[in-house]
């Protein structure tokens, strides 16, 4: 007898075409995602539509609504129909990666418990996605943002260290999570260099500037809060940890009050650092380094941003560009 089952988790739209052997199974990796891997409701619901997209496309491919021997079944060319299916669809090939992502996670889930193995996603590659280039601030940019963090707030210490969170994105090149985790015991208040651990575990040296230890010594002196040695270097208002949705918030209200593009946040100012080093002739395996890239590729993407700005200075500039 056919059924047509829902799994149990927030955010499905429509019910998902499976035999109560794959609804049970989809039922118990859909907690096991929200109970053991946190996924939040929104990706959980995300996950849930692609796999309803796949069961459904398989249920109309094969003529039957599908069970386990049905997905254990499964060759090379039924994932990639379904892909063909969404691309024709107008799906674009981001969402058809995440989608790709789902089938793969699920399908280990059935392997790991002995529900159902599939050697056929192995052999599908996902789509090939362009890597966005990333989008740094100019230097008179920058600066305005710099500027404008230290006299934003009413509270002095606050608009301090503000600055000071900002003067290690933008000159040292931190993630703010790299900035944010800093301890009072370990903060850089000399020029020279300071241990970053970043992504990875993977720990790094980066510089620090006269200026960035200048602007962390400010915020320290005018910090009312005694910190700790293992307390964080940064903290709000109340005492606690600094979040970084207070940073962000901060530099919303600056690209406001500015009139700067919407691409500038947090982390276009490390952009920025990486940006205006390369060109004022930084190497770019050093710059790989200060970053903390594993990959000389992925650091490669601001030599884009760098010749886009040089072609962007011609045409508003070179006599003969618009002729």
């Amino acid at each position: 007898m056919t059924r047509r089952a829902r799994p149990a988790a927030p955010g499905a739209p429509h019910p998902v075409p499976a035999q109560e052997d794959l609804a049970a199974a989809l039922r118990r990796w859909s907690d096991w995602l929200d109970a053991e891997r946190g996924v939040s409701p929104l990706t959980l619901a995300a996950y849930r539509r692609d796999l309803a997209h796949f069961l459904g496309f398989l249920a109309e491919h094969q003529g039957a609504v599908p069970d386990l021997a049905a997905l254990a079944a499964l060759t090379p060319a039924d994932f990639r129909a379904w892909l063909a299916r969404r691309a024709g669809e107008g799906i674009g090939r981001g969402s058809n990666a995440r989608g790709l992502s789902t089938l793969r996670s699920f399908f280990r889930f059935l392997e790991r418990r002995g529900l159902a193995t599939s050697a056929a996603l192995i052999m599908v590659r996902s789509p090939k996605l362009a890597k966005p280039v990333p989008k740094a601030l100019t230097e008179e940019e920058a600066l305005k943002v710099l500027d404008g963090a230290a006299a934003a707030d009413r509270d002095v210490w606050i608009g301090k260290r503000d600055l000071a969170v900002l003067m290690l994105l933008y000159g040292a090149g931190l993630r703010i999570a790299e900035a944010l985790s800093l301890r009072r015991g370990s903060a850089p208040l000399e020029a020279g260099t300071l241990g970053i651990t970043g992504k990875g575990r993977k720990t790094r040296l980066v510089p620090i500037l006269p200026a960035v230890a200048k602007a962390v010594r400010d915020y320290l002196e005018a910090c009312p809060c005694a910190l700790e040695r293992d307390a964080p270097l940064f903290v709000g208002a109340r005492g606690g940890p600094l979040h970084p949705r207070l940073v962000q918030g901060r530099i919303a209200q600056l690209r406001m009050a500015l009139g700067l593009p919407q691409y500038a946040t947090p982390h276009a100012l490390r952009h920025s650092f990486a940006t205006h080093l390369l060109a004022g002739g930084g190497d770019l395996r050093a710059i790989q380094e200060l970053l903390g890239h594993a990959s000389l590729s992925t650091t490669q993407r601001y030599t884009k941003v760098d010749a886009t700005r040089l072609l962007a200075v011609y045409d508003a500039a070179h006599p003969r560009a618009k002729s």
